[in-house]
């Protein structure tokens, strides 16, 4: 009965979110859930509407096309993107092409989320304040600046209701300006869903506790405006919706004309988002039980799943974390709680549209405010920045990017990052100087062991990266600076001439013929500096490239070993004077 609670008010809030009908949200929360329960592999992801989809939808429809002014084009934009989605999303699973979703990096999502999370927050001072004319930007300074440029806009409620009939979906309109009902209800309720957030974050025995408040909310503030309906003016309320199941929507679907790319793009993204969301909710749950969730095959549901739902006036949906956490505490054990879930649903949509009629507005702002505001991991950044800088840079792009630029800008921006990170570690991978463990054969780096000592006559480098074309110059340019700088350490300390350079290429797991080059040409080059070249422990697939290369015939086996400790005992014993 919980999740029940939780899918019917996150279907109507993120609907909202998305700048659609909250009907849209309950007819998203009955037929993808039923489609999943047949294709799924995850036996505890509960399937609906989630608040970052929801979020980028809105955001990047709401850019070109106004959801007031023109609801129909609105819908079928939304409509056209989660198809859109869907197809992505499936074709991915079909070509198994799950890995493209990995670019986006854990670093890349907690500062997506955080930015996403304060502009939803503040675009919800439009409901919690009643403002009547607020920006539809989604971007820091200009939603701040419609708050302050209305803060004088004190007055009365306009009288009426403007009734915008769209194709199938009812849309209630109700305009409002600043109403001190309004902000009293709005805080209030959003002090006491805040207040159960924390309660059920300490104890999370009673995590029923969160998961029930939006509903009793809208319980409370429902009856509360009914009541008062001749006094509260200043409340608007979500109005009629209309009853019964999907109406079909394929007819709806937008396949041509100036905002075909715009469709295109908006469900490549929000399909990328909700496919890594789900994926990664429906994999937690499946450690915790101890089974295997098929990627590709949660990329075939999901896809399926929107591409029906498209059709049947449903937007972009998958699994959601909050949901799933109910339905795994609830106890399920298989999809089917998808298929129970639905049915309530239908319930709802055939019999109990009517008793929504006075629902505030207000309360679906502060029940978006309250599931957004869990988006910011604060703790998470810290760690980043703690852990790994490059991380923690494409998380701040990503943050910065989607407050003040867009969305997609944003997201794009901190992906870039993301690459980048990938390239610098490809071509500028890491190279130690490893030393001595004394009383030991462990050869360690000695920037990370401090008992490490240097071998006298030696310079043993490690390199921990393959060795490919867009590394092999560098790779060889750095190894030539180390031995110059090994050099000069000597000549300034005055201890034995160096005489042999040692490769560890334990942590090489591949090579390429550029890398072979490389190996060659900096073998000649040591060897006019009187300089001897030693590999040690080249692993399967590279030490059968080299054989192929016949590189192994121009080294000589005696420059070839399988431990540091070896080729240095070997080699310093074959410097000793023969008696």
């Amino acid at each position: 009965m919980v999740i029940y609670f939780v899918l019917m008010m996150q279907g109507i809030s993120y609907a909202k979110l998305a700048n659609l009908p909250p009907i849209v949200g309950l007819y998203s929360s009955f037929v993808p859930p039923l489609i999943y329960s047949v294709l799924g592999s995850s036996r505890h992801l509960a399937v609906g509407p989630v608040s970052i989809a929801s979020l980028v939808m809105g955001t990047m429809l709401s850019g070109s096309v106004s959801s007031t002014d023109d609801p129909i084009l609105y819908l079928q934009l939304a409509f056209t993107a989660t198809f859109f989605a869907g197809v992505f999303q499936a074709s991915l699973g079909l070509l198994r092409l799950g890995f493209l979703i990995d670019f986006l990096s854990n670093a890349t999502l907690v500062g997506f989320m955080a930015g996403a999370a304060v502009i939803v927050a503040l675009q919800q001072l439009k409901g919690l304040l009643g403002i009547v004319h607020f920006t539809g930007k989604m971007q820091f300074v200009p939603v701040m600046t419609s708050v302050f440029d209305h803060k004088d806009e004190v007055s009365g409620f306009t009288k009426g209701k403007q009734l915008t009939k769209c194709s199938h979906v009812n849309i209630g309109l109700i305009h409002l300006q600043w109403s001190w009902q309004t902000i009293v209800m709005g805080f209030g309720f959003l002090l006491f869903l805040l207040t159960t957030r924390q309660i059920s974050i300490k104890k999370p025995k009673l995590f029923w506790v969160s998961a029930a408040a939006p509903l009793t909310s809208v319980i409370l503030s429902t009856i509360l405006v009914f009541c008062i309906k001749s006094k509260a003016h200043g409340i608007s309320h979500i109005g009629h919706l209309p009853k019964g199941l999907n109406p079909p929507s394929l007819n709806m679907l937008y396949f041509n004309g100036q905002y075909l790319a715009l469709t295109i793009k908006t469900g490549l993204i929000t399909g990328i988002l909700s496919l890594t969301e789900g994926i990664a909710v429906g994999r937690t749950f499946a450690s915790l039980q101890n089974y295997q969730v098929d990627g590709n095959k949660e990329m075939m549901a999901i896809g399926l799943m929107n591409m029906a739902g498209s059709c049947t006036s449903c937007y972009v949906t998958t699994g959601s974390f909050s949901r799933s956490a109910v339905n795994y505490n609830a106890g399920a054990q298989t999809a089917v709680s998808n298929i129970v879930l639905a049915a309530a649903v239908l319930v709802t949509l055939l019999f109990l549209m009517p008793l929504f009629y006075y629902t505030p507005n207000v309360i679906l702002a502060a029940i978006i405010i309250t599931a957004v505001i869990g988006l910011i991991d604060y703790r998470a950044a810290y760690k980043l920045w703690k852990v790994d800088k490059l991380d923690f840079l494409a998380c701040m792009c990503s943050f910065f990017g989607v407050l003040f630029i867009s969305v997609p800008l944003g997201l794009a921006i901190a992906v870039g990052v993301s690459i980048f990170k990938i390239l610098l570690h490809v071509t500028r991978p890491n190279t130690v100087v490893l030393g001595n463990i004394p009383r030991t054969q462990i050869y360690q780096s000695l920037n990370r062991y401090k008992e490490a000592s240097r071998v006298p006559s030696f310079l043993i480098l490690a390199i921990e990266s393959p060795i490919y074309f867009a590394n092999s110059t560098y790779l060889q340019e750095r190894m030539l600076r180390w031995v110059r700088e090994e050099e000069e350490r000597i000549n300034e300390s005055h201890e034995s001439t160096l005489k042999c350079i040692i490769i560890d290429m334990t942590a090489v797991s591949a090579i390429d013929t550029s890398g072979i080059d490389m190996l060659c040409e900096l073998r000649k080059i040591l060897e006019k500096r009187s300089l001897q070249l030693v590999l040690v422990n080249p692993v399967g697939s590279v030490m059968e490239k080299m054989h192929k290369s016949k590189i192994l015939e121009s080294f000589g086996m005696s420059s070839m070993f399988l431990t540091v400790g070896e080729a240095v005992g070997d080699i310093a014993a074959s410097w000793k004077p023969q008696p």
